[in-house]
């Protein structure tokens, strides 16, 4: 019988990986377009313990303050006297001067208890667009009182 061969196939033990690279491919693109878009917020660095007070060098520049009154007002800071109220369509642009002037000053957000939260957020996005990279925020040391469990 002309039919029926000698030769018998055997089974192919080896894995096609060409189809999961493929897939792997799409999804790395996938990821890459959509991580950027994932990203929103305002990114503020917090500190995990009690803050001490930041020491001073003088070869630094004075440091820039973001200042958010009770009113929720916007005043700009330089120095230890000079606050310069700001309206905030004008706070962004202030700031980029002042980073051009001085790349390498720091930039603090005070906010006042009784403002709202809100305030505050909106005066660090405006930092953020402004091109500041990295926004410190300004509290108060806590009173000595005594525990009451909260």
């Amino acid at each position: 019988m002309a039919y029926h061969s000698a030769r018998r196939r055997k089974p192919m033990s080896e894995i096609n990986v060409v189809p999961y690279i493929d897939v792997m491919l799409v999804l790395l693109i996938i990821f890459m377009v959509t991580a950027p878009l994932l990203q929103q917020g305002v990114e503020v660095d917090l500190p995990n313990a009690p803050a001490e007070p930041l020491p001073t060098d003088e070869e630094l520049p004075e440091p820039l303050v973001v200042t958010v009154d009770r009113q929720g007002r916007y005043m700009l800071n330089r120095g230890e006297d000079q606050r310069v109220p700001v309206k905030r369509t004008e706070l962004g642009g202030r700031v980029q001067a002042e980073l051009a002037r001085e790349p390498a000053v720091k930039v603090y957000v005070n906010g006042d208890e009784a403002v709202s939260y809100g305030r505050v957020v909106q005066a660090m996005v405006i930092l953020q667009n402004a091109g500041v990279r990295g926004v410190g925020l300004i509290t108060d040391p806590l009173a000595d009182a005594p525990d009451d469990g909260s």
